[in-house]
Parts: C-alpha cells; sequence; structure tokens
C-alpha cells in the first residue's frame, strides 16, 4: 500500500510538494545543463538535458540492476562492466538519445564518462553513463562531452530536483521520494512513463543514501527490494532497453540496522513505482492488483500482470466501464495458458470492495454496477478534452490531482502466496504520445 494518499489542487502546489522531499542526503551534489544539437537521423534540432549526480568521495558501496531486454543499449552494457569497479564517483544521464544498437554507440558513452572523469579528478572507469530517449538514434557526443565543464559548474548540494527534472522524457512531472533511517535518509528521483513493463529494474532510478551499508549488503537489499516494487508495474507492458536503477552510499551515517535500511528503502521504491505508473503517458486511473491465496508468489504476479495488461480490460478503466467480463477473462486467459493446474472453482473477486464474482458465479446487478462506476470515476486523475485540431489528445494536467487507484482484490483460495500489482489503462493520449513520439 502507499505511504501517501496525497491530493494536490494545482501543479505549484505539487511542486512545492516535491521541493519538500528533495534535500540531497550528506556527501552527494547533482548539476544539469542543456544543450541543443541536429540529430543525425533527422533534419530537426533537438533540445536534451546533460544530468550529474556526483559524490563528494568516490565510494565502494554502490548497486545497480539493469534491464533483461536481449537488446540492452550501450550504457547498460558500460554498467555491468562498472559493477566489477571498486568504486563509483559519479552517475552522467541524458535524456533525449537512448543510445541503443547505435554505430559506435559504447565508445560515444565512453567518451562521455571520460570527459566527466577529466572534469571531476576521477577515472572514466568511476562514472556511471545512462541514457533515455528515442531508440536508435546516435549521441551528439561531441555536443555533450563540449557541454560536460557547464553541468559541472552546476554541480550544488542542496536540492534533488535539478536531476529529478533533468532526467525526464515525456513525463508530466519530477518525481522524488524520501525516507528517514536513523539519521540518515534514502531520496531516489526516477523517470519512466512509457515502454514500461520492468524486468528487475525501471525506467531510470536514481538513489542516493548517507547511510553506511557494506556494499554486498546493499546489493542484496536492493534485489530483494526491485523484485517487489520495480518489478511488479506495468503501464504498457514493453520492457524498455534502457532500464536501470542505481543505488549509492556516501557512508557517512552509521546503519541502525539492515532491517531498518531495507523497510526504507522497500517504501521510497514502492512510492517511486506507484509514482512511475500514475505518471504513465496518457494514464488516467492506475489499477491496484492485488492478488491473495495463490500457490506461489510467480503465480499471484502473473495473474496481476495479466489483469493490467489486457487491452480490453484497460480500456474499459479508461472509459469508467465496469465490464467485469474482462477481468475474469484476463485471469483465464494467463492461469489457463500457464499454470491450468491451479484451481479457480473457489476465486472470489472484488472490486472497489465490492464482492463481483465468487465460486464460478458473478454477483452482479443494477445496484453494483453503480458502484463500481462511481469508484472508477472516482479513481480518474482526469478527463479526455477534445483537441482543437481532431486529432492529438494532450493531458490537462501537469500535476496528479490525487493517489486514488482502481482498487482490484483476486482471491484464489489455493495457496499461502500473495502479490501487488500496479497498472494503468489505456487512453487516446496514449496513443497521441507515442504516435506523434518522435515528430
Amino acid at each position: 500500500m502507499p505511504s501517501t494518499h496525497l491530493t494536490f489542487s494545482s501543479a505549484e502546489a505539487h511542486r512545492d510538494w516535491l521541493e519538500g522531499q528533495s534535500a540531497l542526503p550528506r556527501g552527494f551534489r547533482v548539476g544539469r545543463t542543456r544543450l541543443e544539437f541536429m540529430p543525425a537521423e533527422v533534419a530537426k534540432p533537438a533540445k536534451m538535458n546533460l544530468t550529474l549526480i556526483v559524490l563528494d568521495e568516490p565510494t565502494p558501496a554502490f548497486a545497480a540492476m539493469f534491464t533483461k531486454n536481449a537488446f540492452p543499449g550501450a550504457p547498460v552494457l558500460i554498467g555491468r562492466e562498472r559493477l566489477k569497479e571498486p568504486t563509483l564517483g559519479a552517475v552522467v544521464v541524458n535524456n533525449k538519445v537512448s543510445n541503443v544498437c547505435a554505430p559506435g554507440g559504447v565508445e560515444a558513452s565512453e567518451r562521455l564518462c571520460a570527459a566527466v572523469a577529466g572534469q571531476l579528478g576521477l577515472s572514466a572507469s568511476q562514472v556511471l553513463p545512462c541514457s533515455t530517449g528515442v531508440i536508435g538514434w546516435r549521441l551528439p557526443v561531441d555536443a555533450m562531452v563540449e557541454a560536460v565543464p557547464q553541468a559541472v559548474s552546476t554541480l550544488a548540494a542542496g536540492s534533488v530536483m535539478p536531476a529529478a527534472e533533468g532526467i525526464m522524457t515525456t513525463d508530466l512531472y519530477a518525481k522524488v521520494r524520501r525516507a528517514r533511517v536513523g539519521n540518515g535518509s534514502i531520496v531516489g528521483i526516477a523517470k519512466g512513463a512509457g515502454m514500461i513493463e520492468p524486468n528487475l529494474a525501471t525506467m531510470l532510478v536514481f538513489l542516493m543514501t548517507d547511510v553506511d551499508v557494506p556494499r554486498e549488503d546493499l546489493r542484496t537489499a536492493m534485489r530483494s527490494v526491485v523484485a517487489r516494487t520495480f518489478g511488479c508495474i506495468s503501464v504498457d507492458s514493453d520492457t524498455s532497453t534502457s532500464d536501470t536503477v542505481a543505488l549509492l552510499s556516501s557512508r557517512q551515517v552509521p546503519c541502525p540496522s539492515l532491517r531498518e535500511f531495507e523497510a526504507a528503502l522497500e517504501q521510497v521504491c514502492a512510492d517511486l513505482a506507484e509514482d512511475v505508473v500514475r505518471n504513465g503517458e496518457g494514464v488516467h486511473h492506475v489499477m491496484r492488483v492485488r492478488v491473495s491465496g495463490a500457490p506461489s508468489e510467480e503465480v499471484a504476479r502473473g495473474i496481476g500482470k495479466s489483469v493490467v495488461n489486457s487491452p480490453l480490460f484497460q480500456c474499459a478503466v479508461n472509459g469508467n466501464d465496469p465490464n467485469v467480463g474482462r477481468l475474469v477473462a484476463a485471469i483465464g486467459k494467463y492461469v489457463g495458458a500457464h499454470h491450468p493446474e491451479v484451481d479457480l472453482s473457489g476465486c472470489t473477486l472484488r472490486m472497489g470492495g465490492r464482492v463481483i464474482f465468487e465460486r464460478g458465479t458473478f454477483r452482479l446487478d443494477n445496484e453494483a454496477e453503480k458502484a463500481l462506476v462511481a469508484h472508477m470515476k472516482g479513481a480518474e486523475l482526469y478527463a479526455s478534452v477534445p483537441p482543437a485540431d481532431g486529432l492529438t489528445f494532450r493531458p490537462p494536467v501537469t500535476f496528479p490531482p490525487h493517489e486514488r487507484s482502481v482498487e482490484i482484490d483476486v482471491e484464489l483460495g489455493t495457496g499461502p502466496a500473495s502479490g501487488t500489482v500496479l497498472g494503468s489503462d489505456r487512453s487516446h493520449e496514449y496513443i497521441s504520445e507515442n504516435a506523434d513520439y518522435r515528430s
């Protein structure tokens, strides 16, 4: 369950709340700059943010997880090698171009790392590169290297907001979460709006802490937490080629206990995961699917993913239409294809806390229909506004008005395992965004 149930009346109110979350842990600085370039692939000027996250001293206490997409970006290939390094001192992030399968991609990222390292007194192997944006385009590496000194000149230890905003692409707003751990803190930022069904990591997520946790304990905690949080969300069922989550510790504050640290880390990651879904491309509704009584966590997670990734059910939710036949079909589809041994005869389904299906039979009537429609409308973030050009739908808000969800409970009654999956609906705005993404 989320740690907050916030409501915001305006983009300004939301930003004020973000600013209250944004104080960097001890030992970190962030900065960013903006540059213009002409993509080699299209004759149209483009802009890019170059963002830095820098530790005051290189640290051995760092962890990272990456996409399992079999066509990973060059920064992912480099990042996997960086995990073997004794220390890490900085992260460099660019948006607009993801540097995936582009000619000379690895060499371009390594050249950028070397430029950053030269400005910070580090070795190139102490810099982790990350890229997000259009797949297939080449990095404008000459312009990026030229912009590095300006990015370094902006480094400051106050707020993480410059970095949170710098890594955005189609995100409507920045995402920042924090938690206290003893005398220290964990602060996380994330970007991600489309191409989201993380496979053990998600989009770009950067977690910073001043709590001193040994390297292997840090990595063990992150693997466990990521599987339960970022591994349980989906916007459109597409696993990105560039998914990265990185965790760095400046080691300046004693750790009260590993259990307390992992609990705080899980809260930050769970909140960010929900923020990513709520800020998904064209998302009107967040769906929270809780599956209990499952024979295994694999089955629970698989059922949840099948529900939130069903195009038919996504469209029904978008229209505030409680077409729960599509919900039952999505559950049965997954079980029949992957776990036909699971007995669904005792399955109970609830939406908005109301029983809608029990022991193989729907429990629906006119009163139930009205209650379900009201529940879905109550979870709606915004309604579509007809576009002036008749073609391109745009979200009418740039902030999350609330943190409510369409609540779905699936009780299987066949075992001890459970799991929760977060997903979203499918809208006109999603189609417009992805039809026009590069143009």
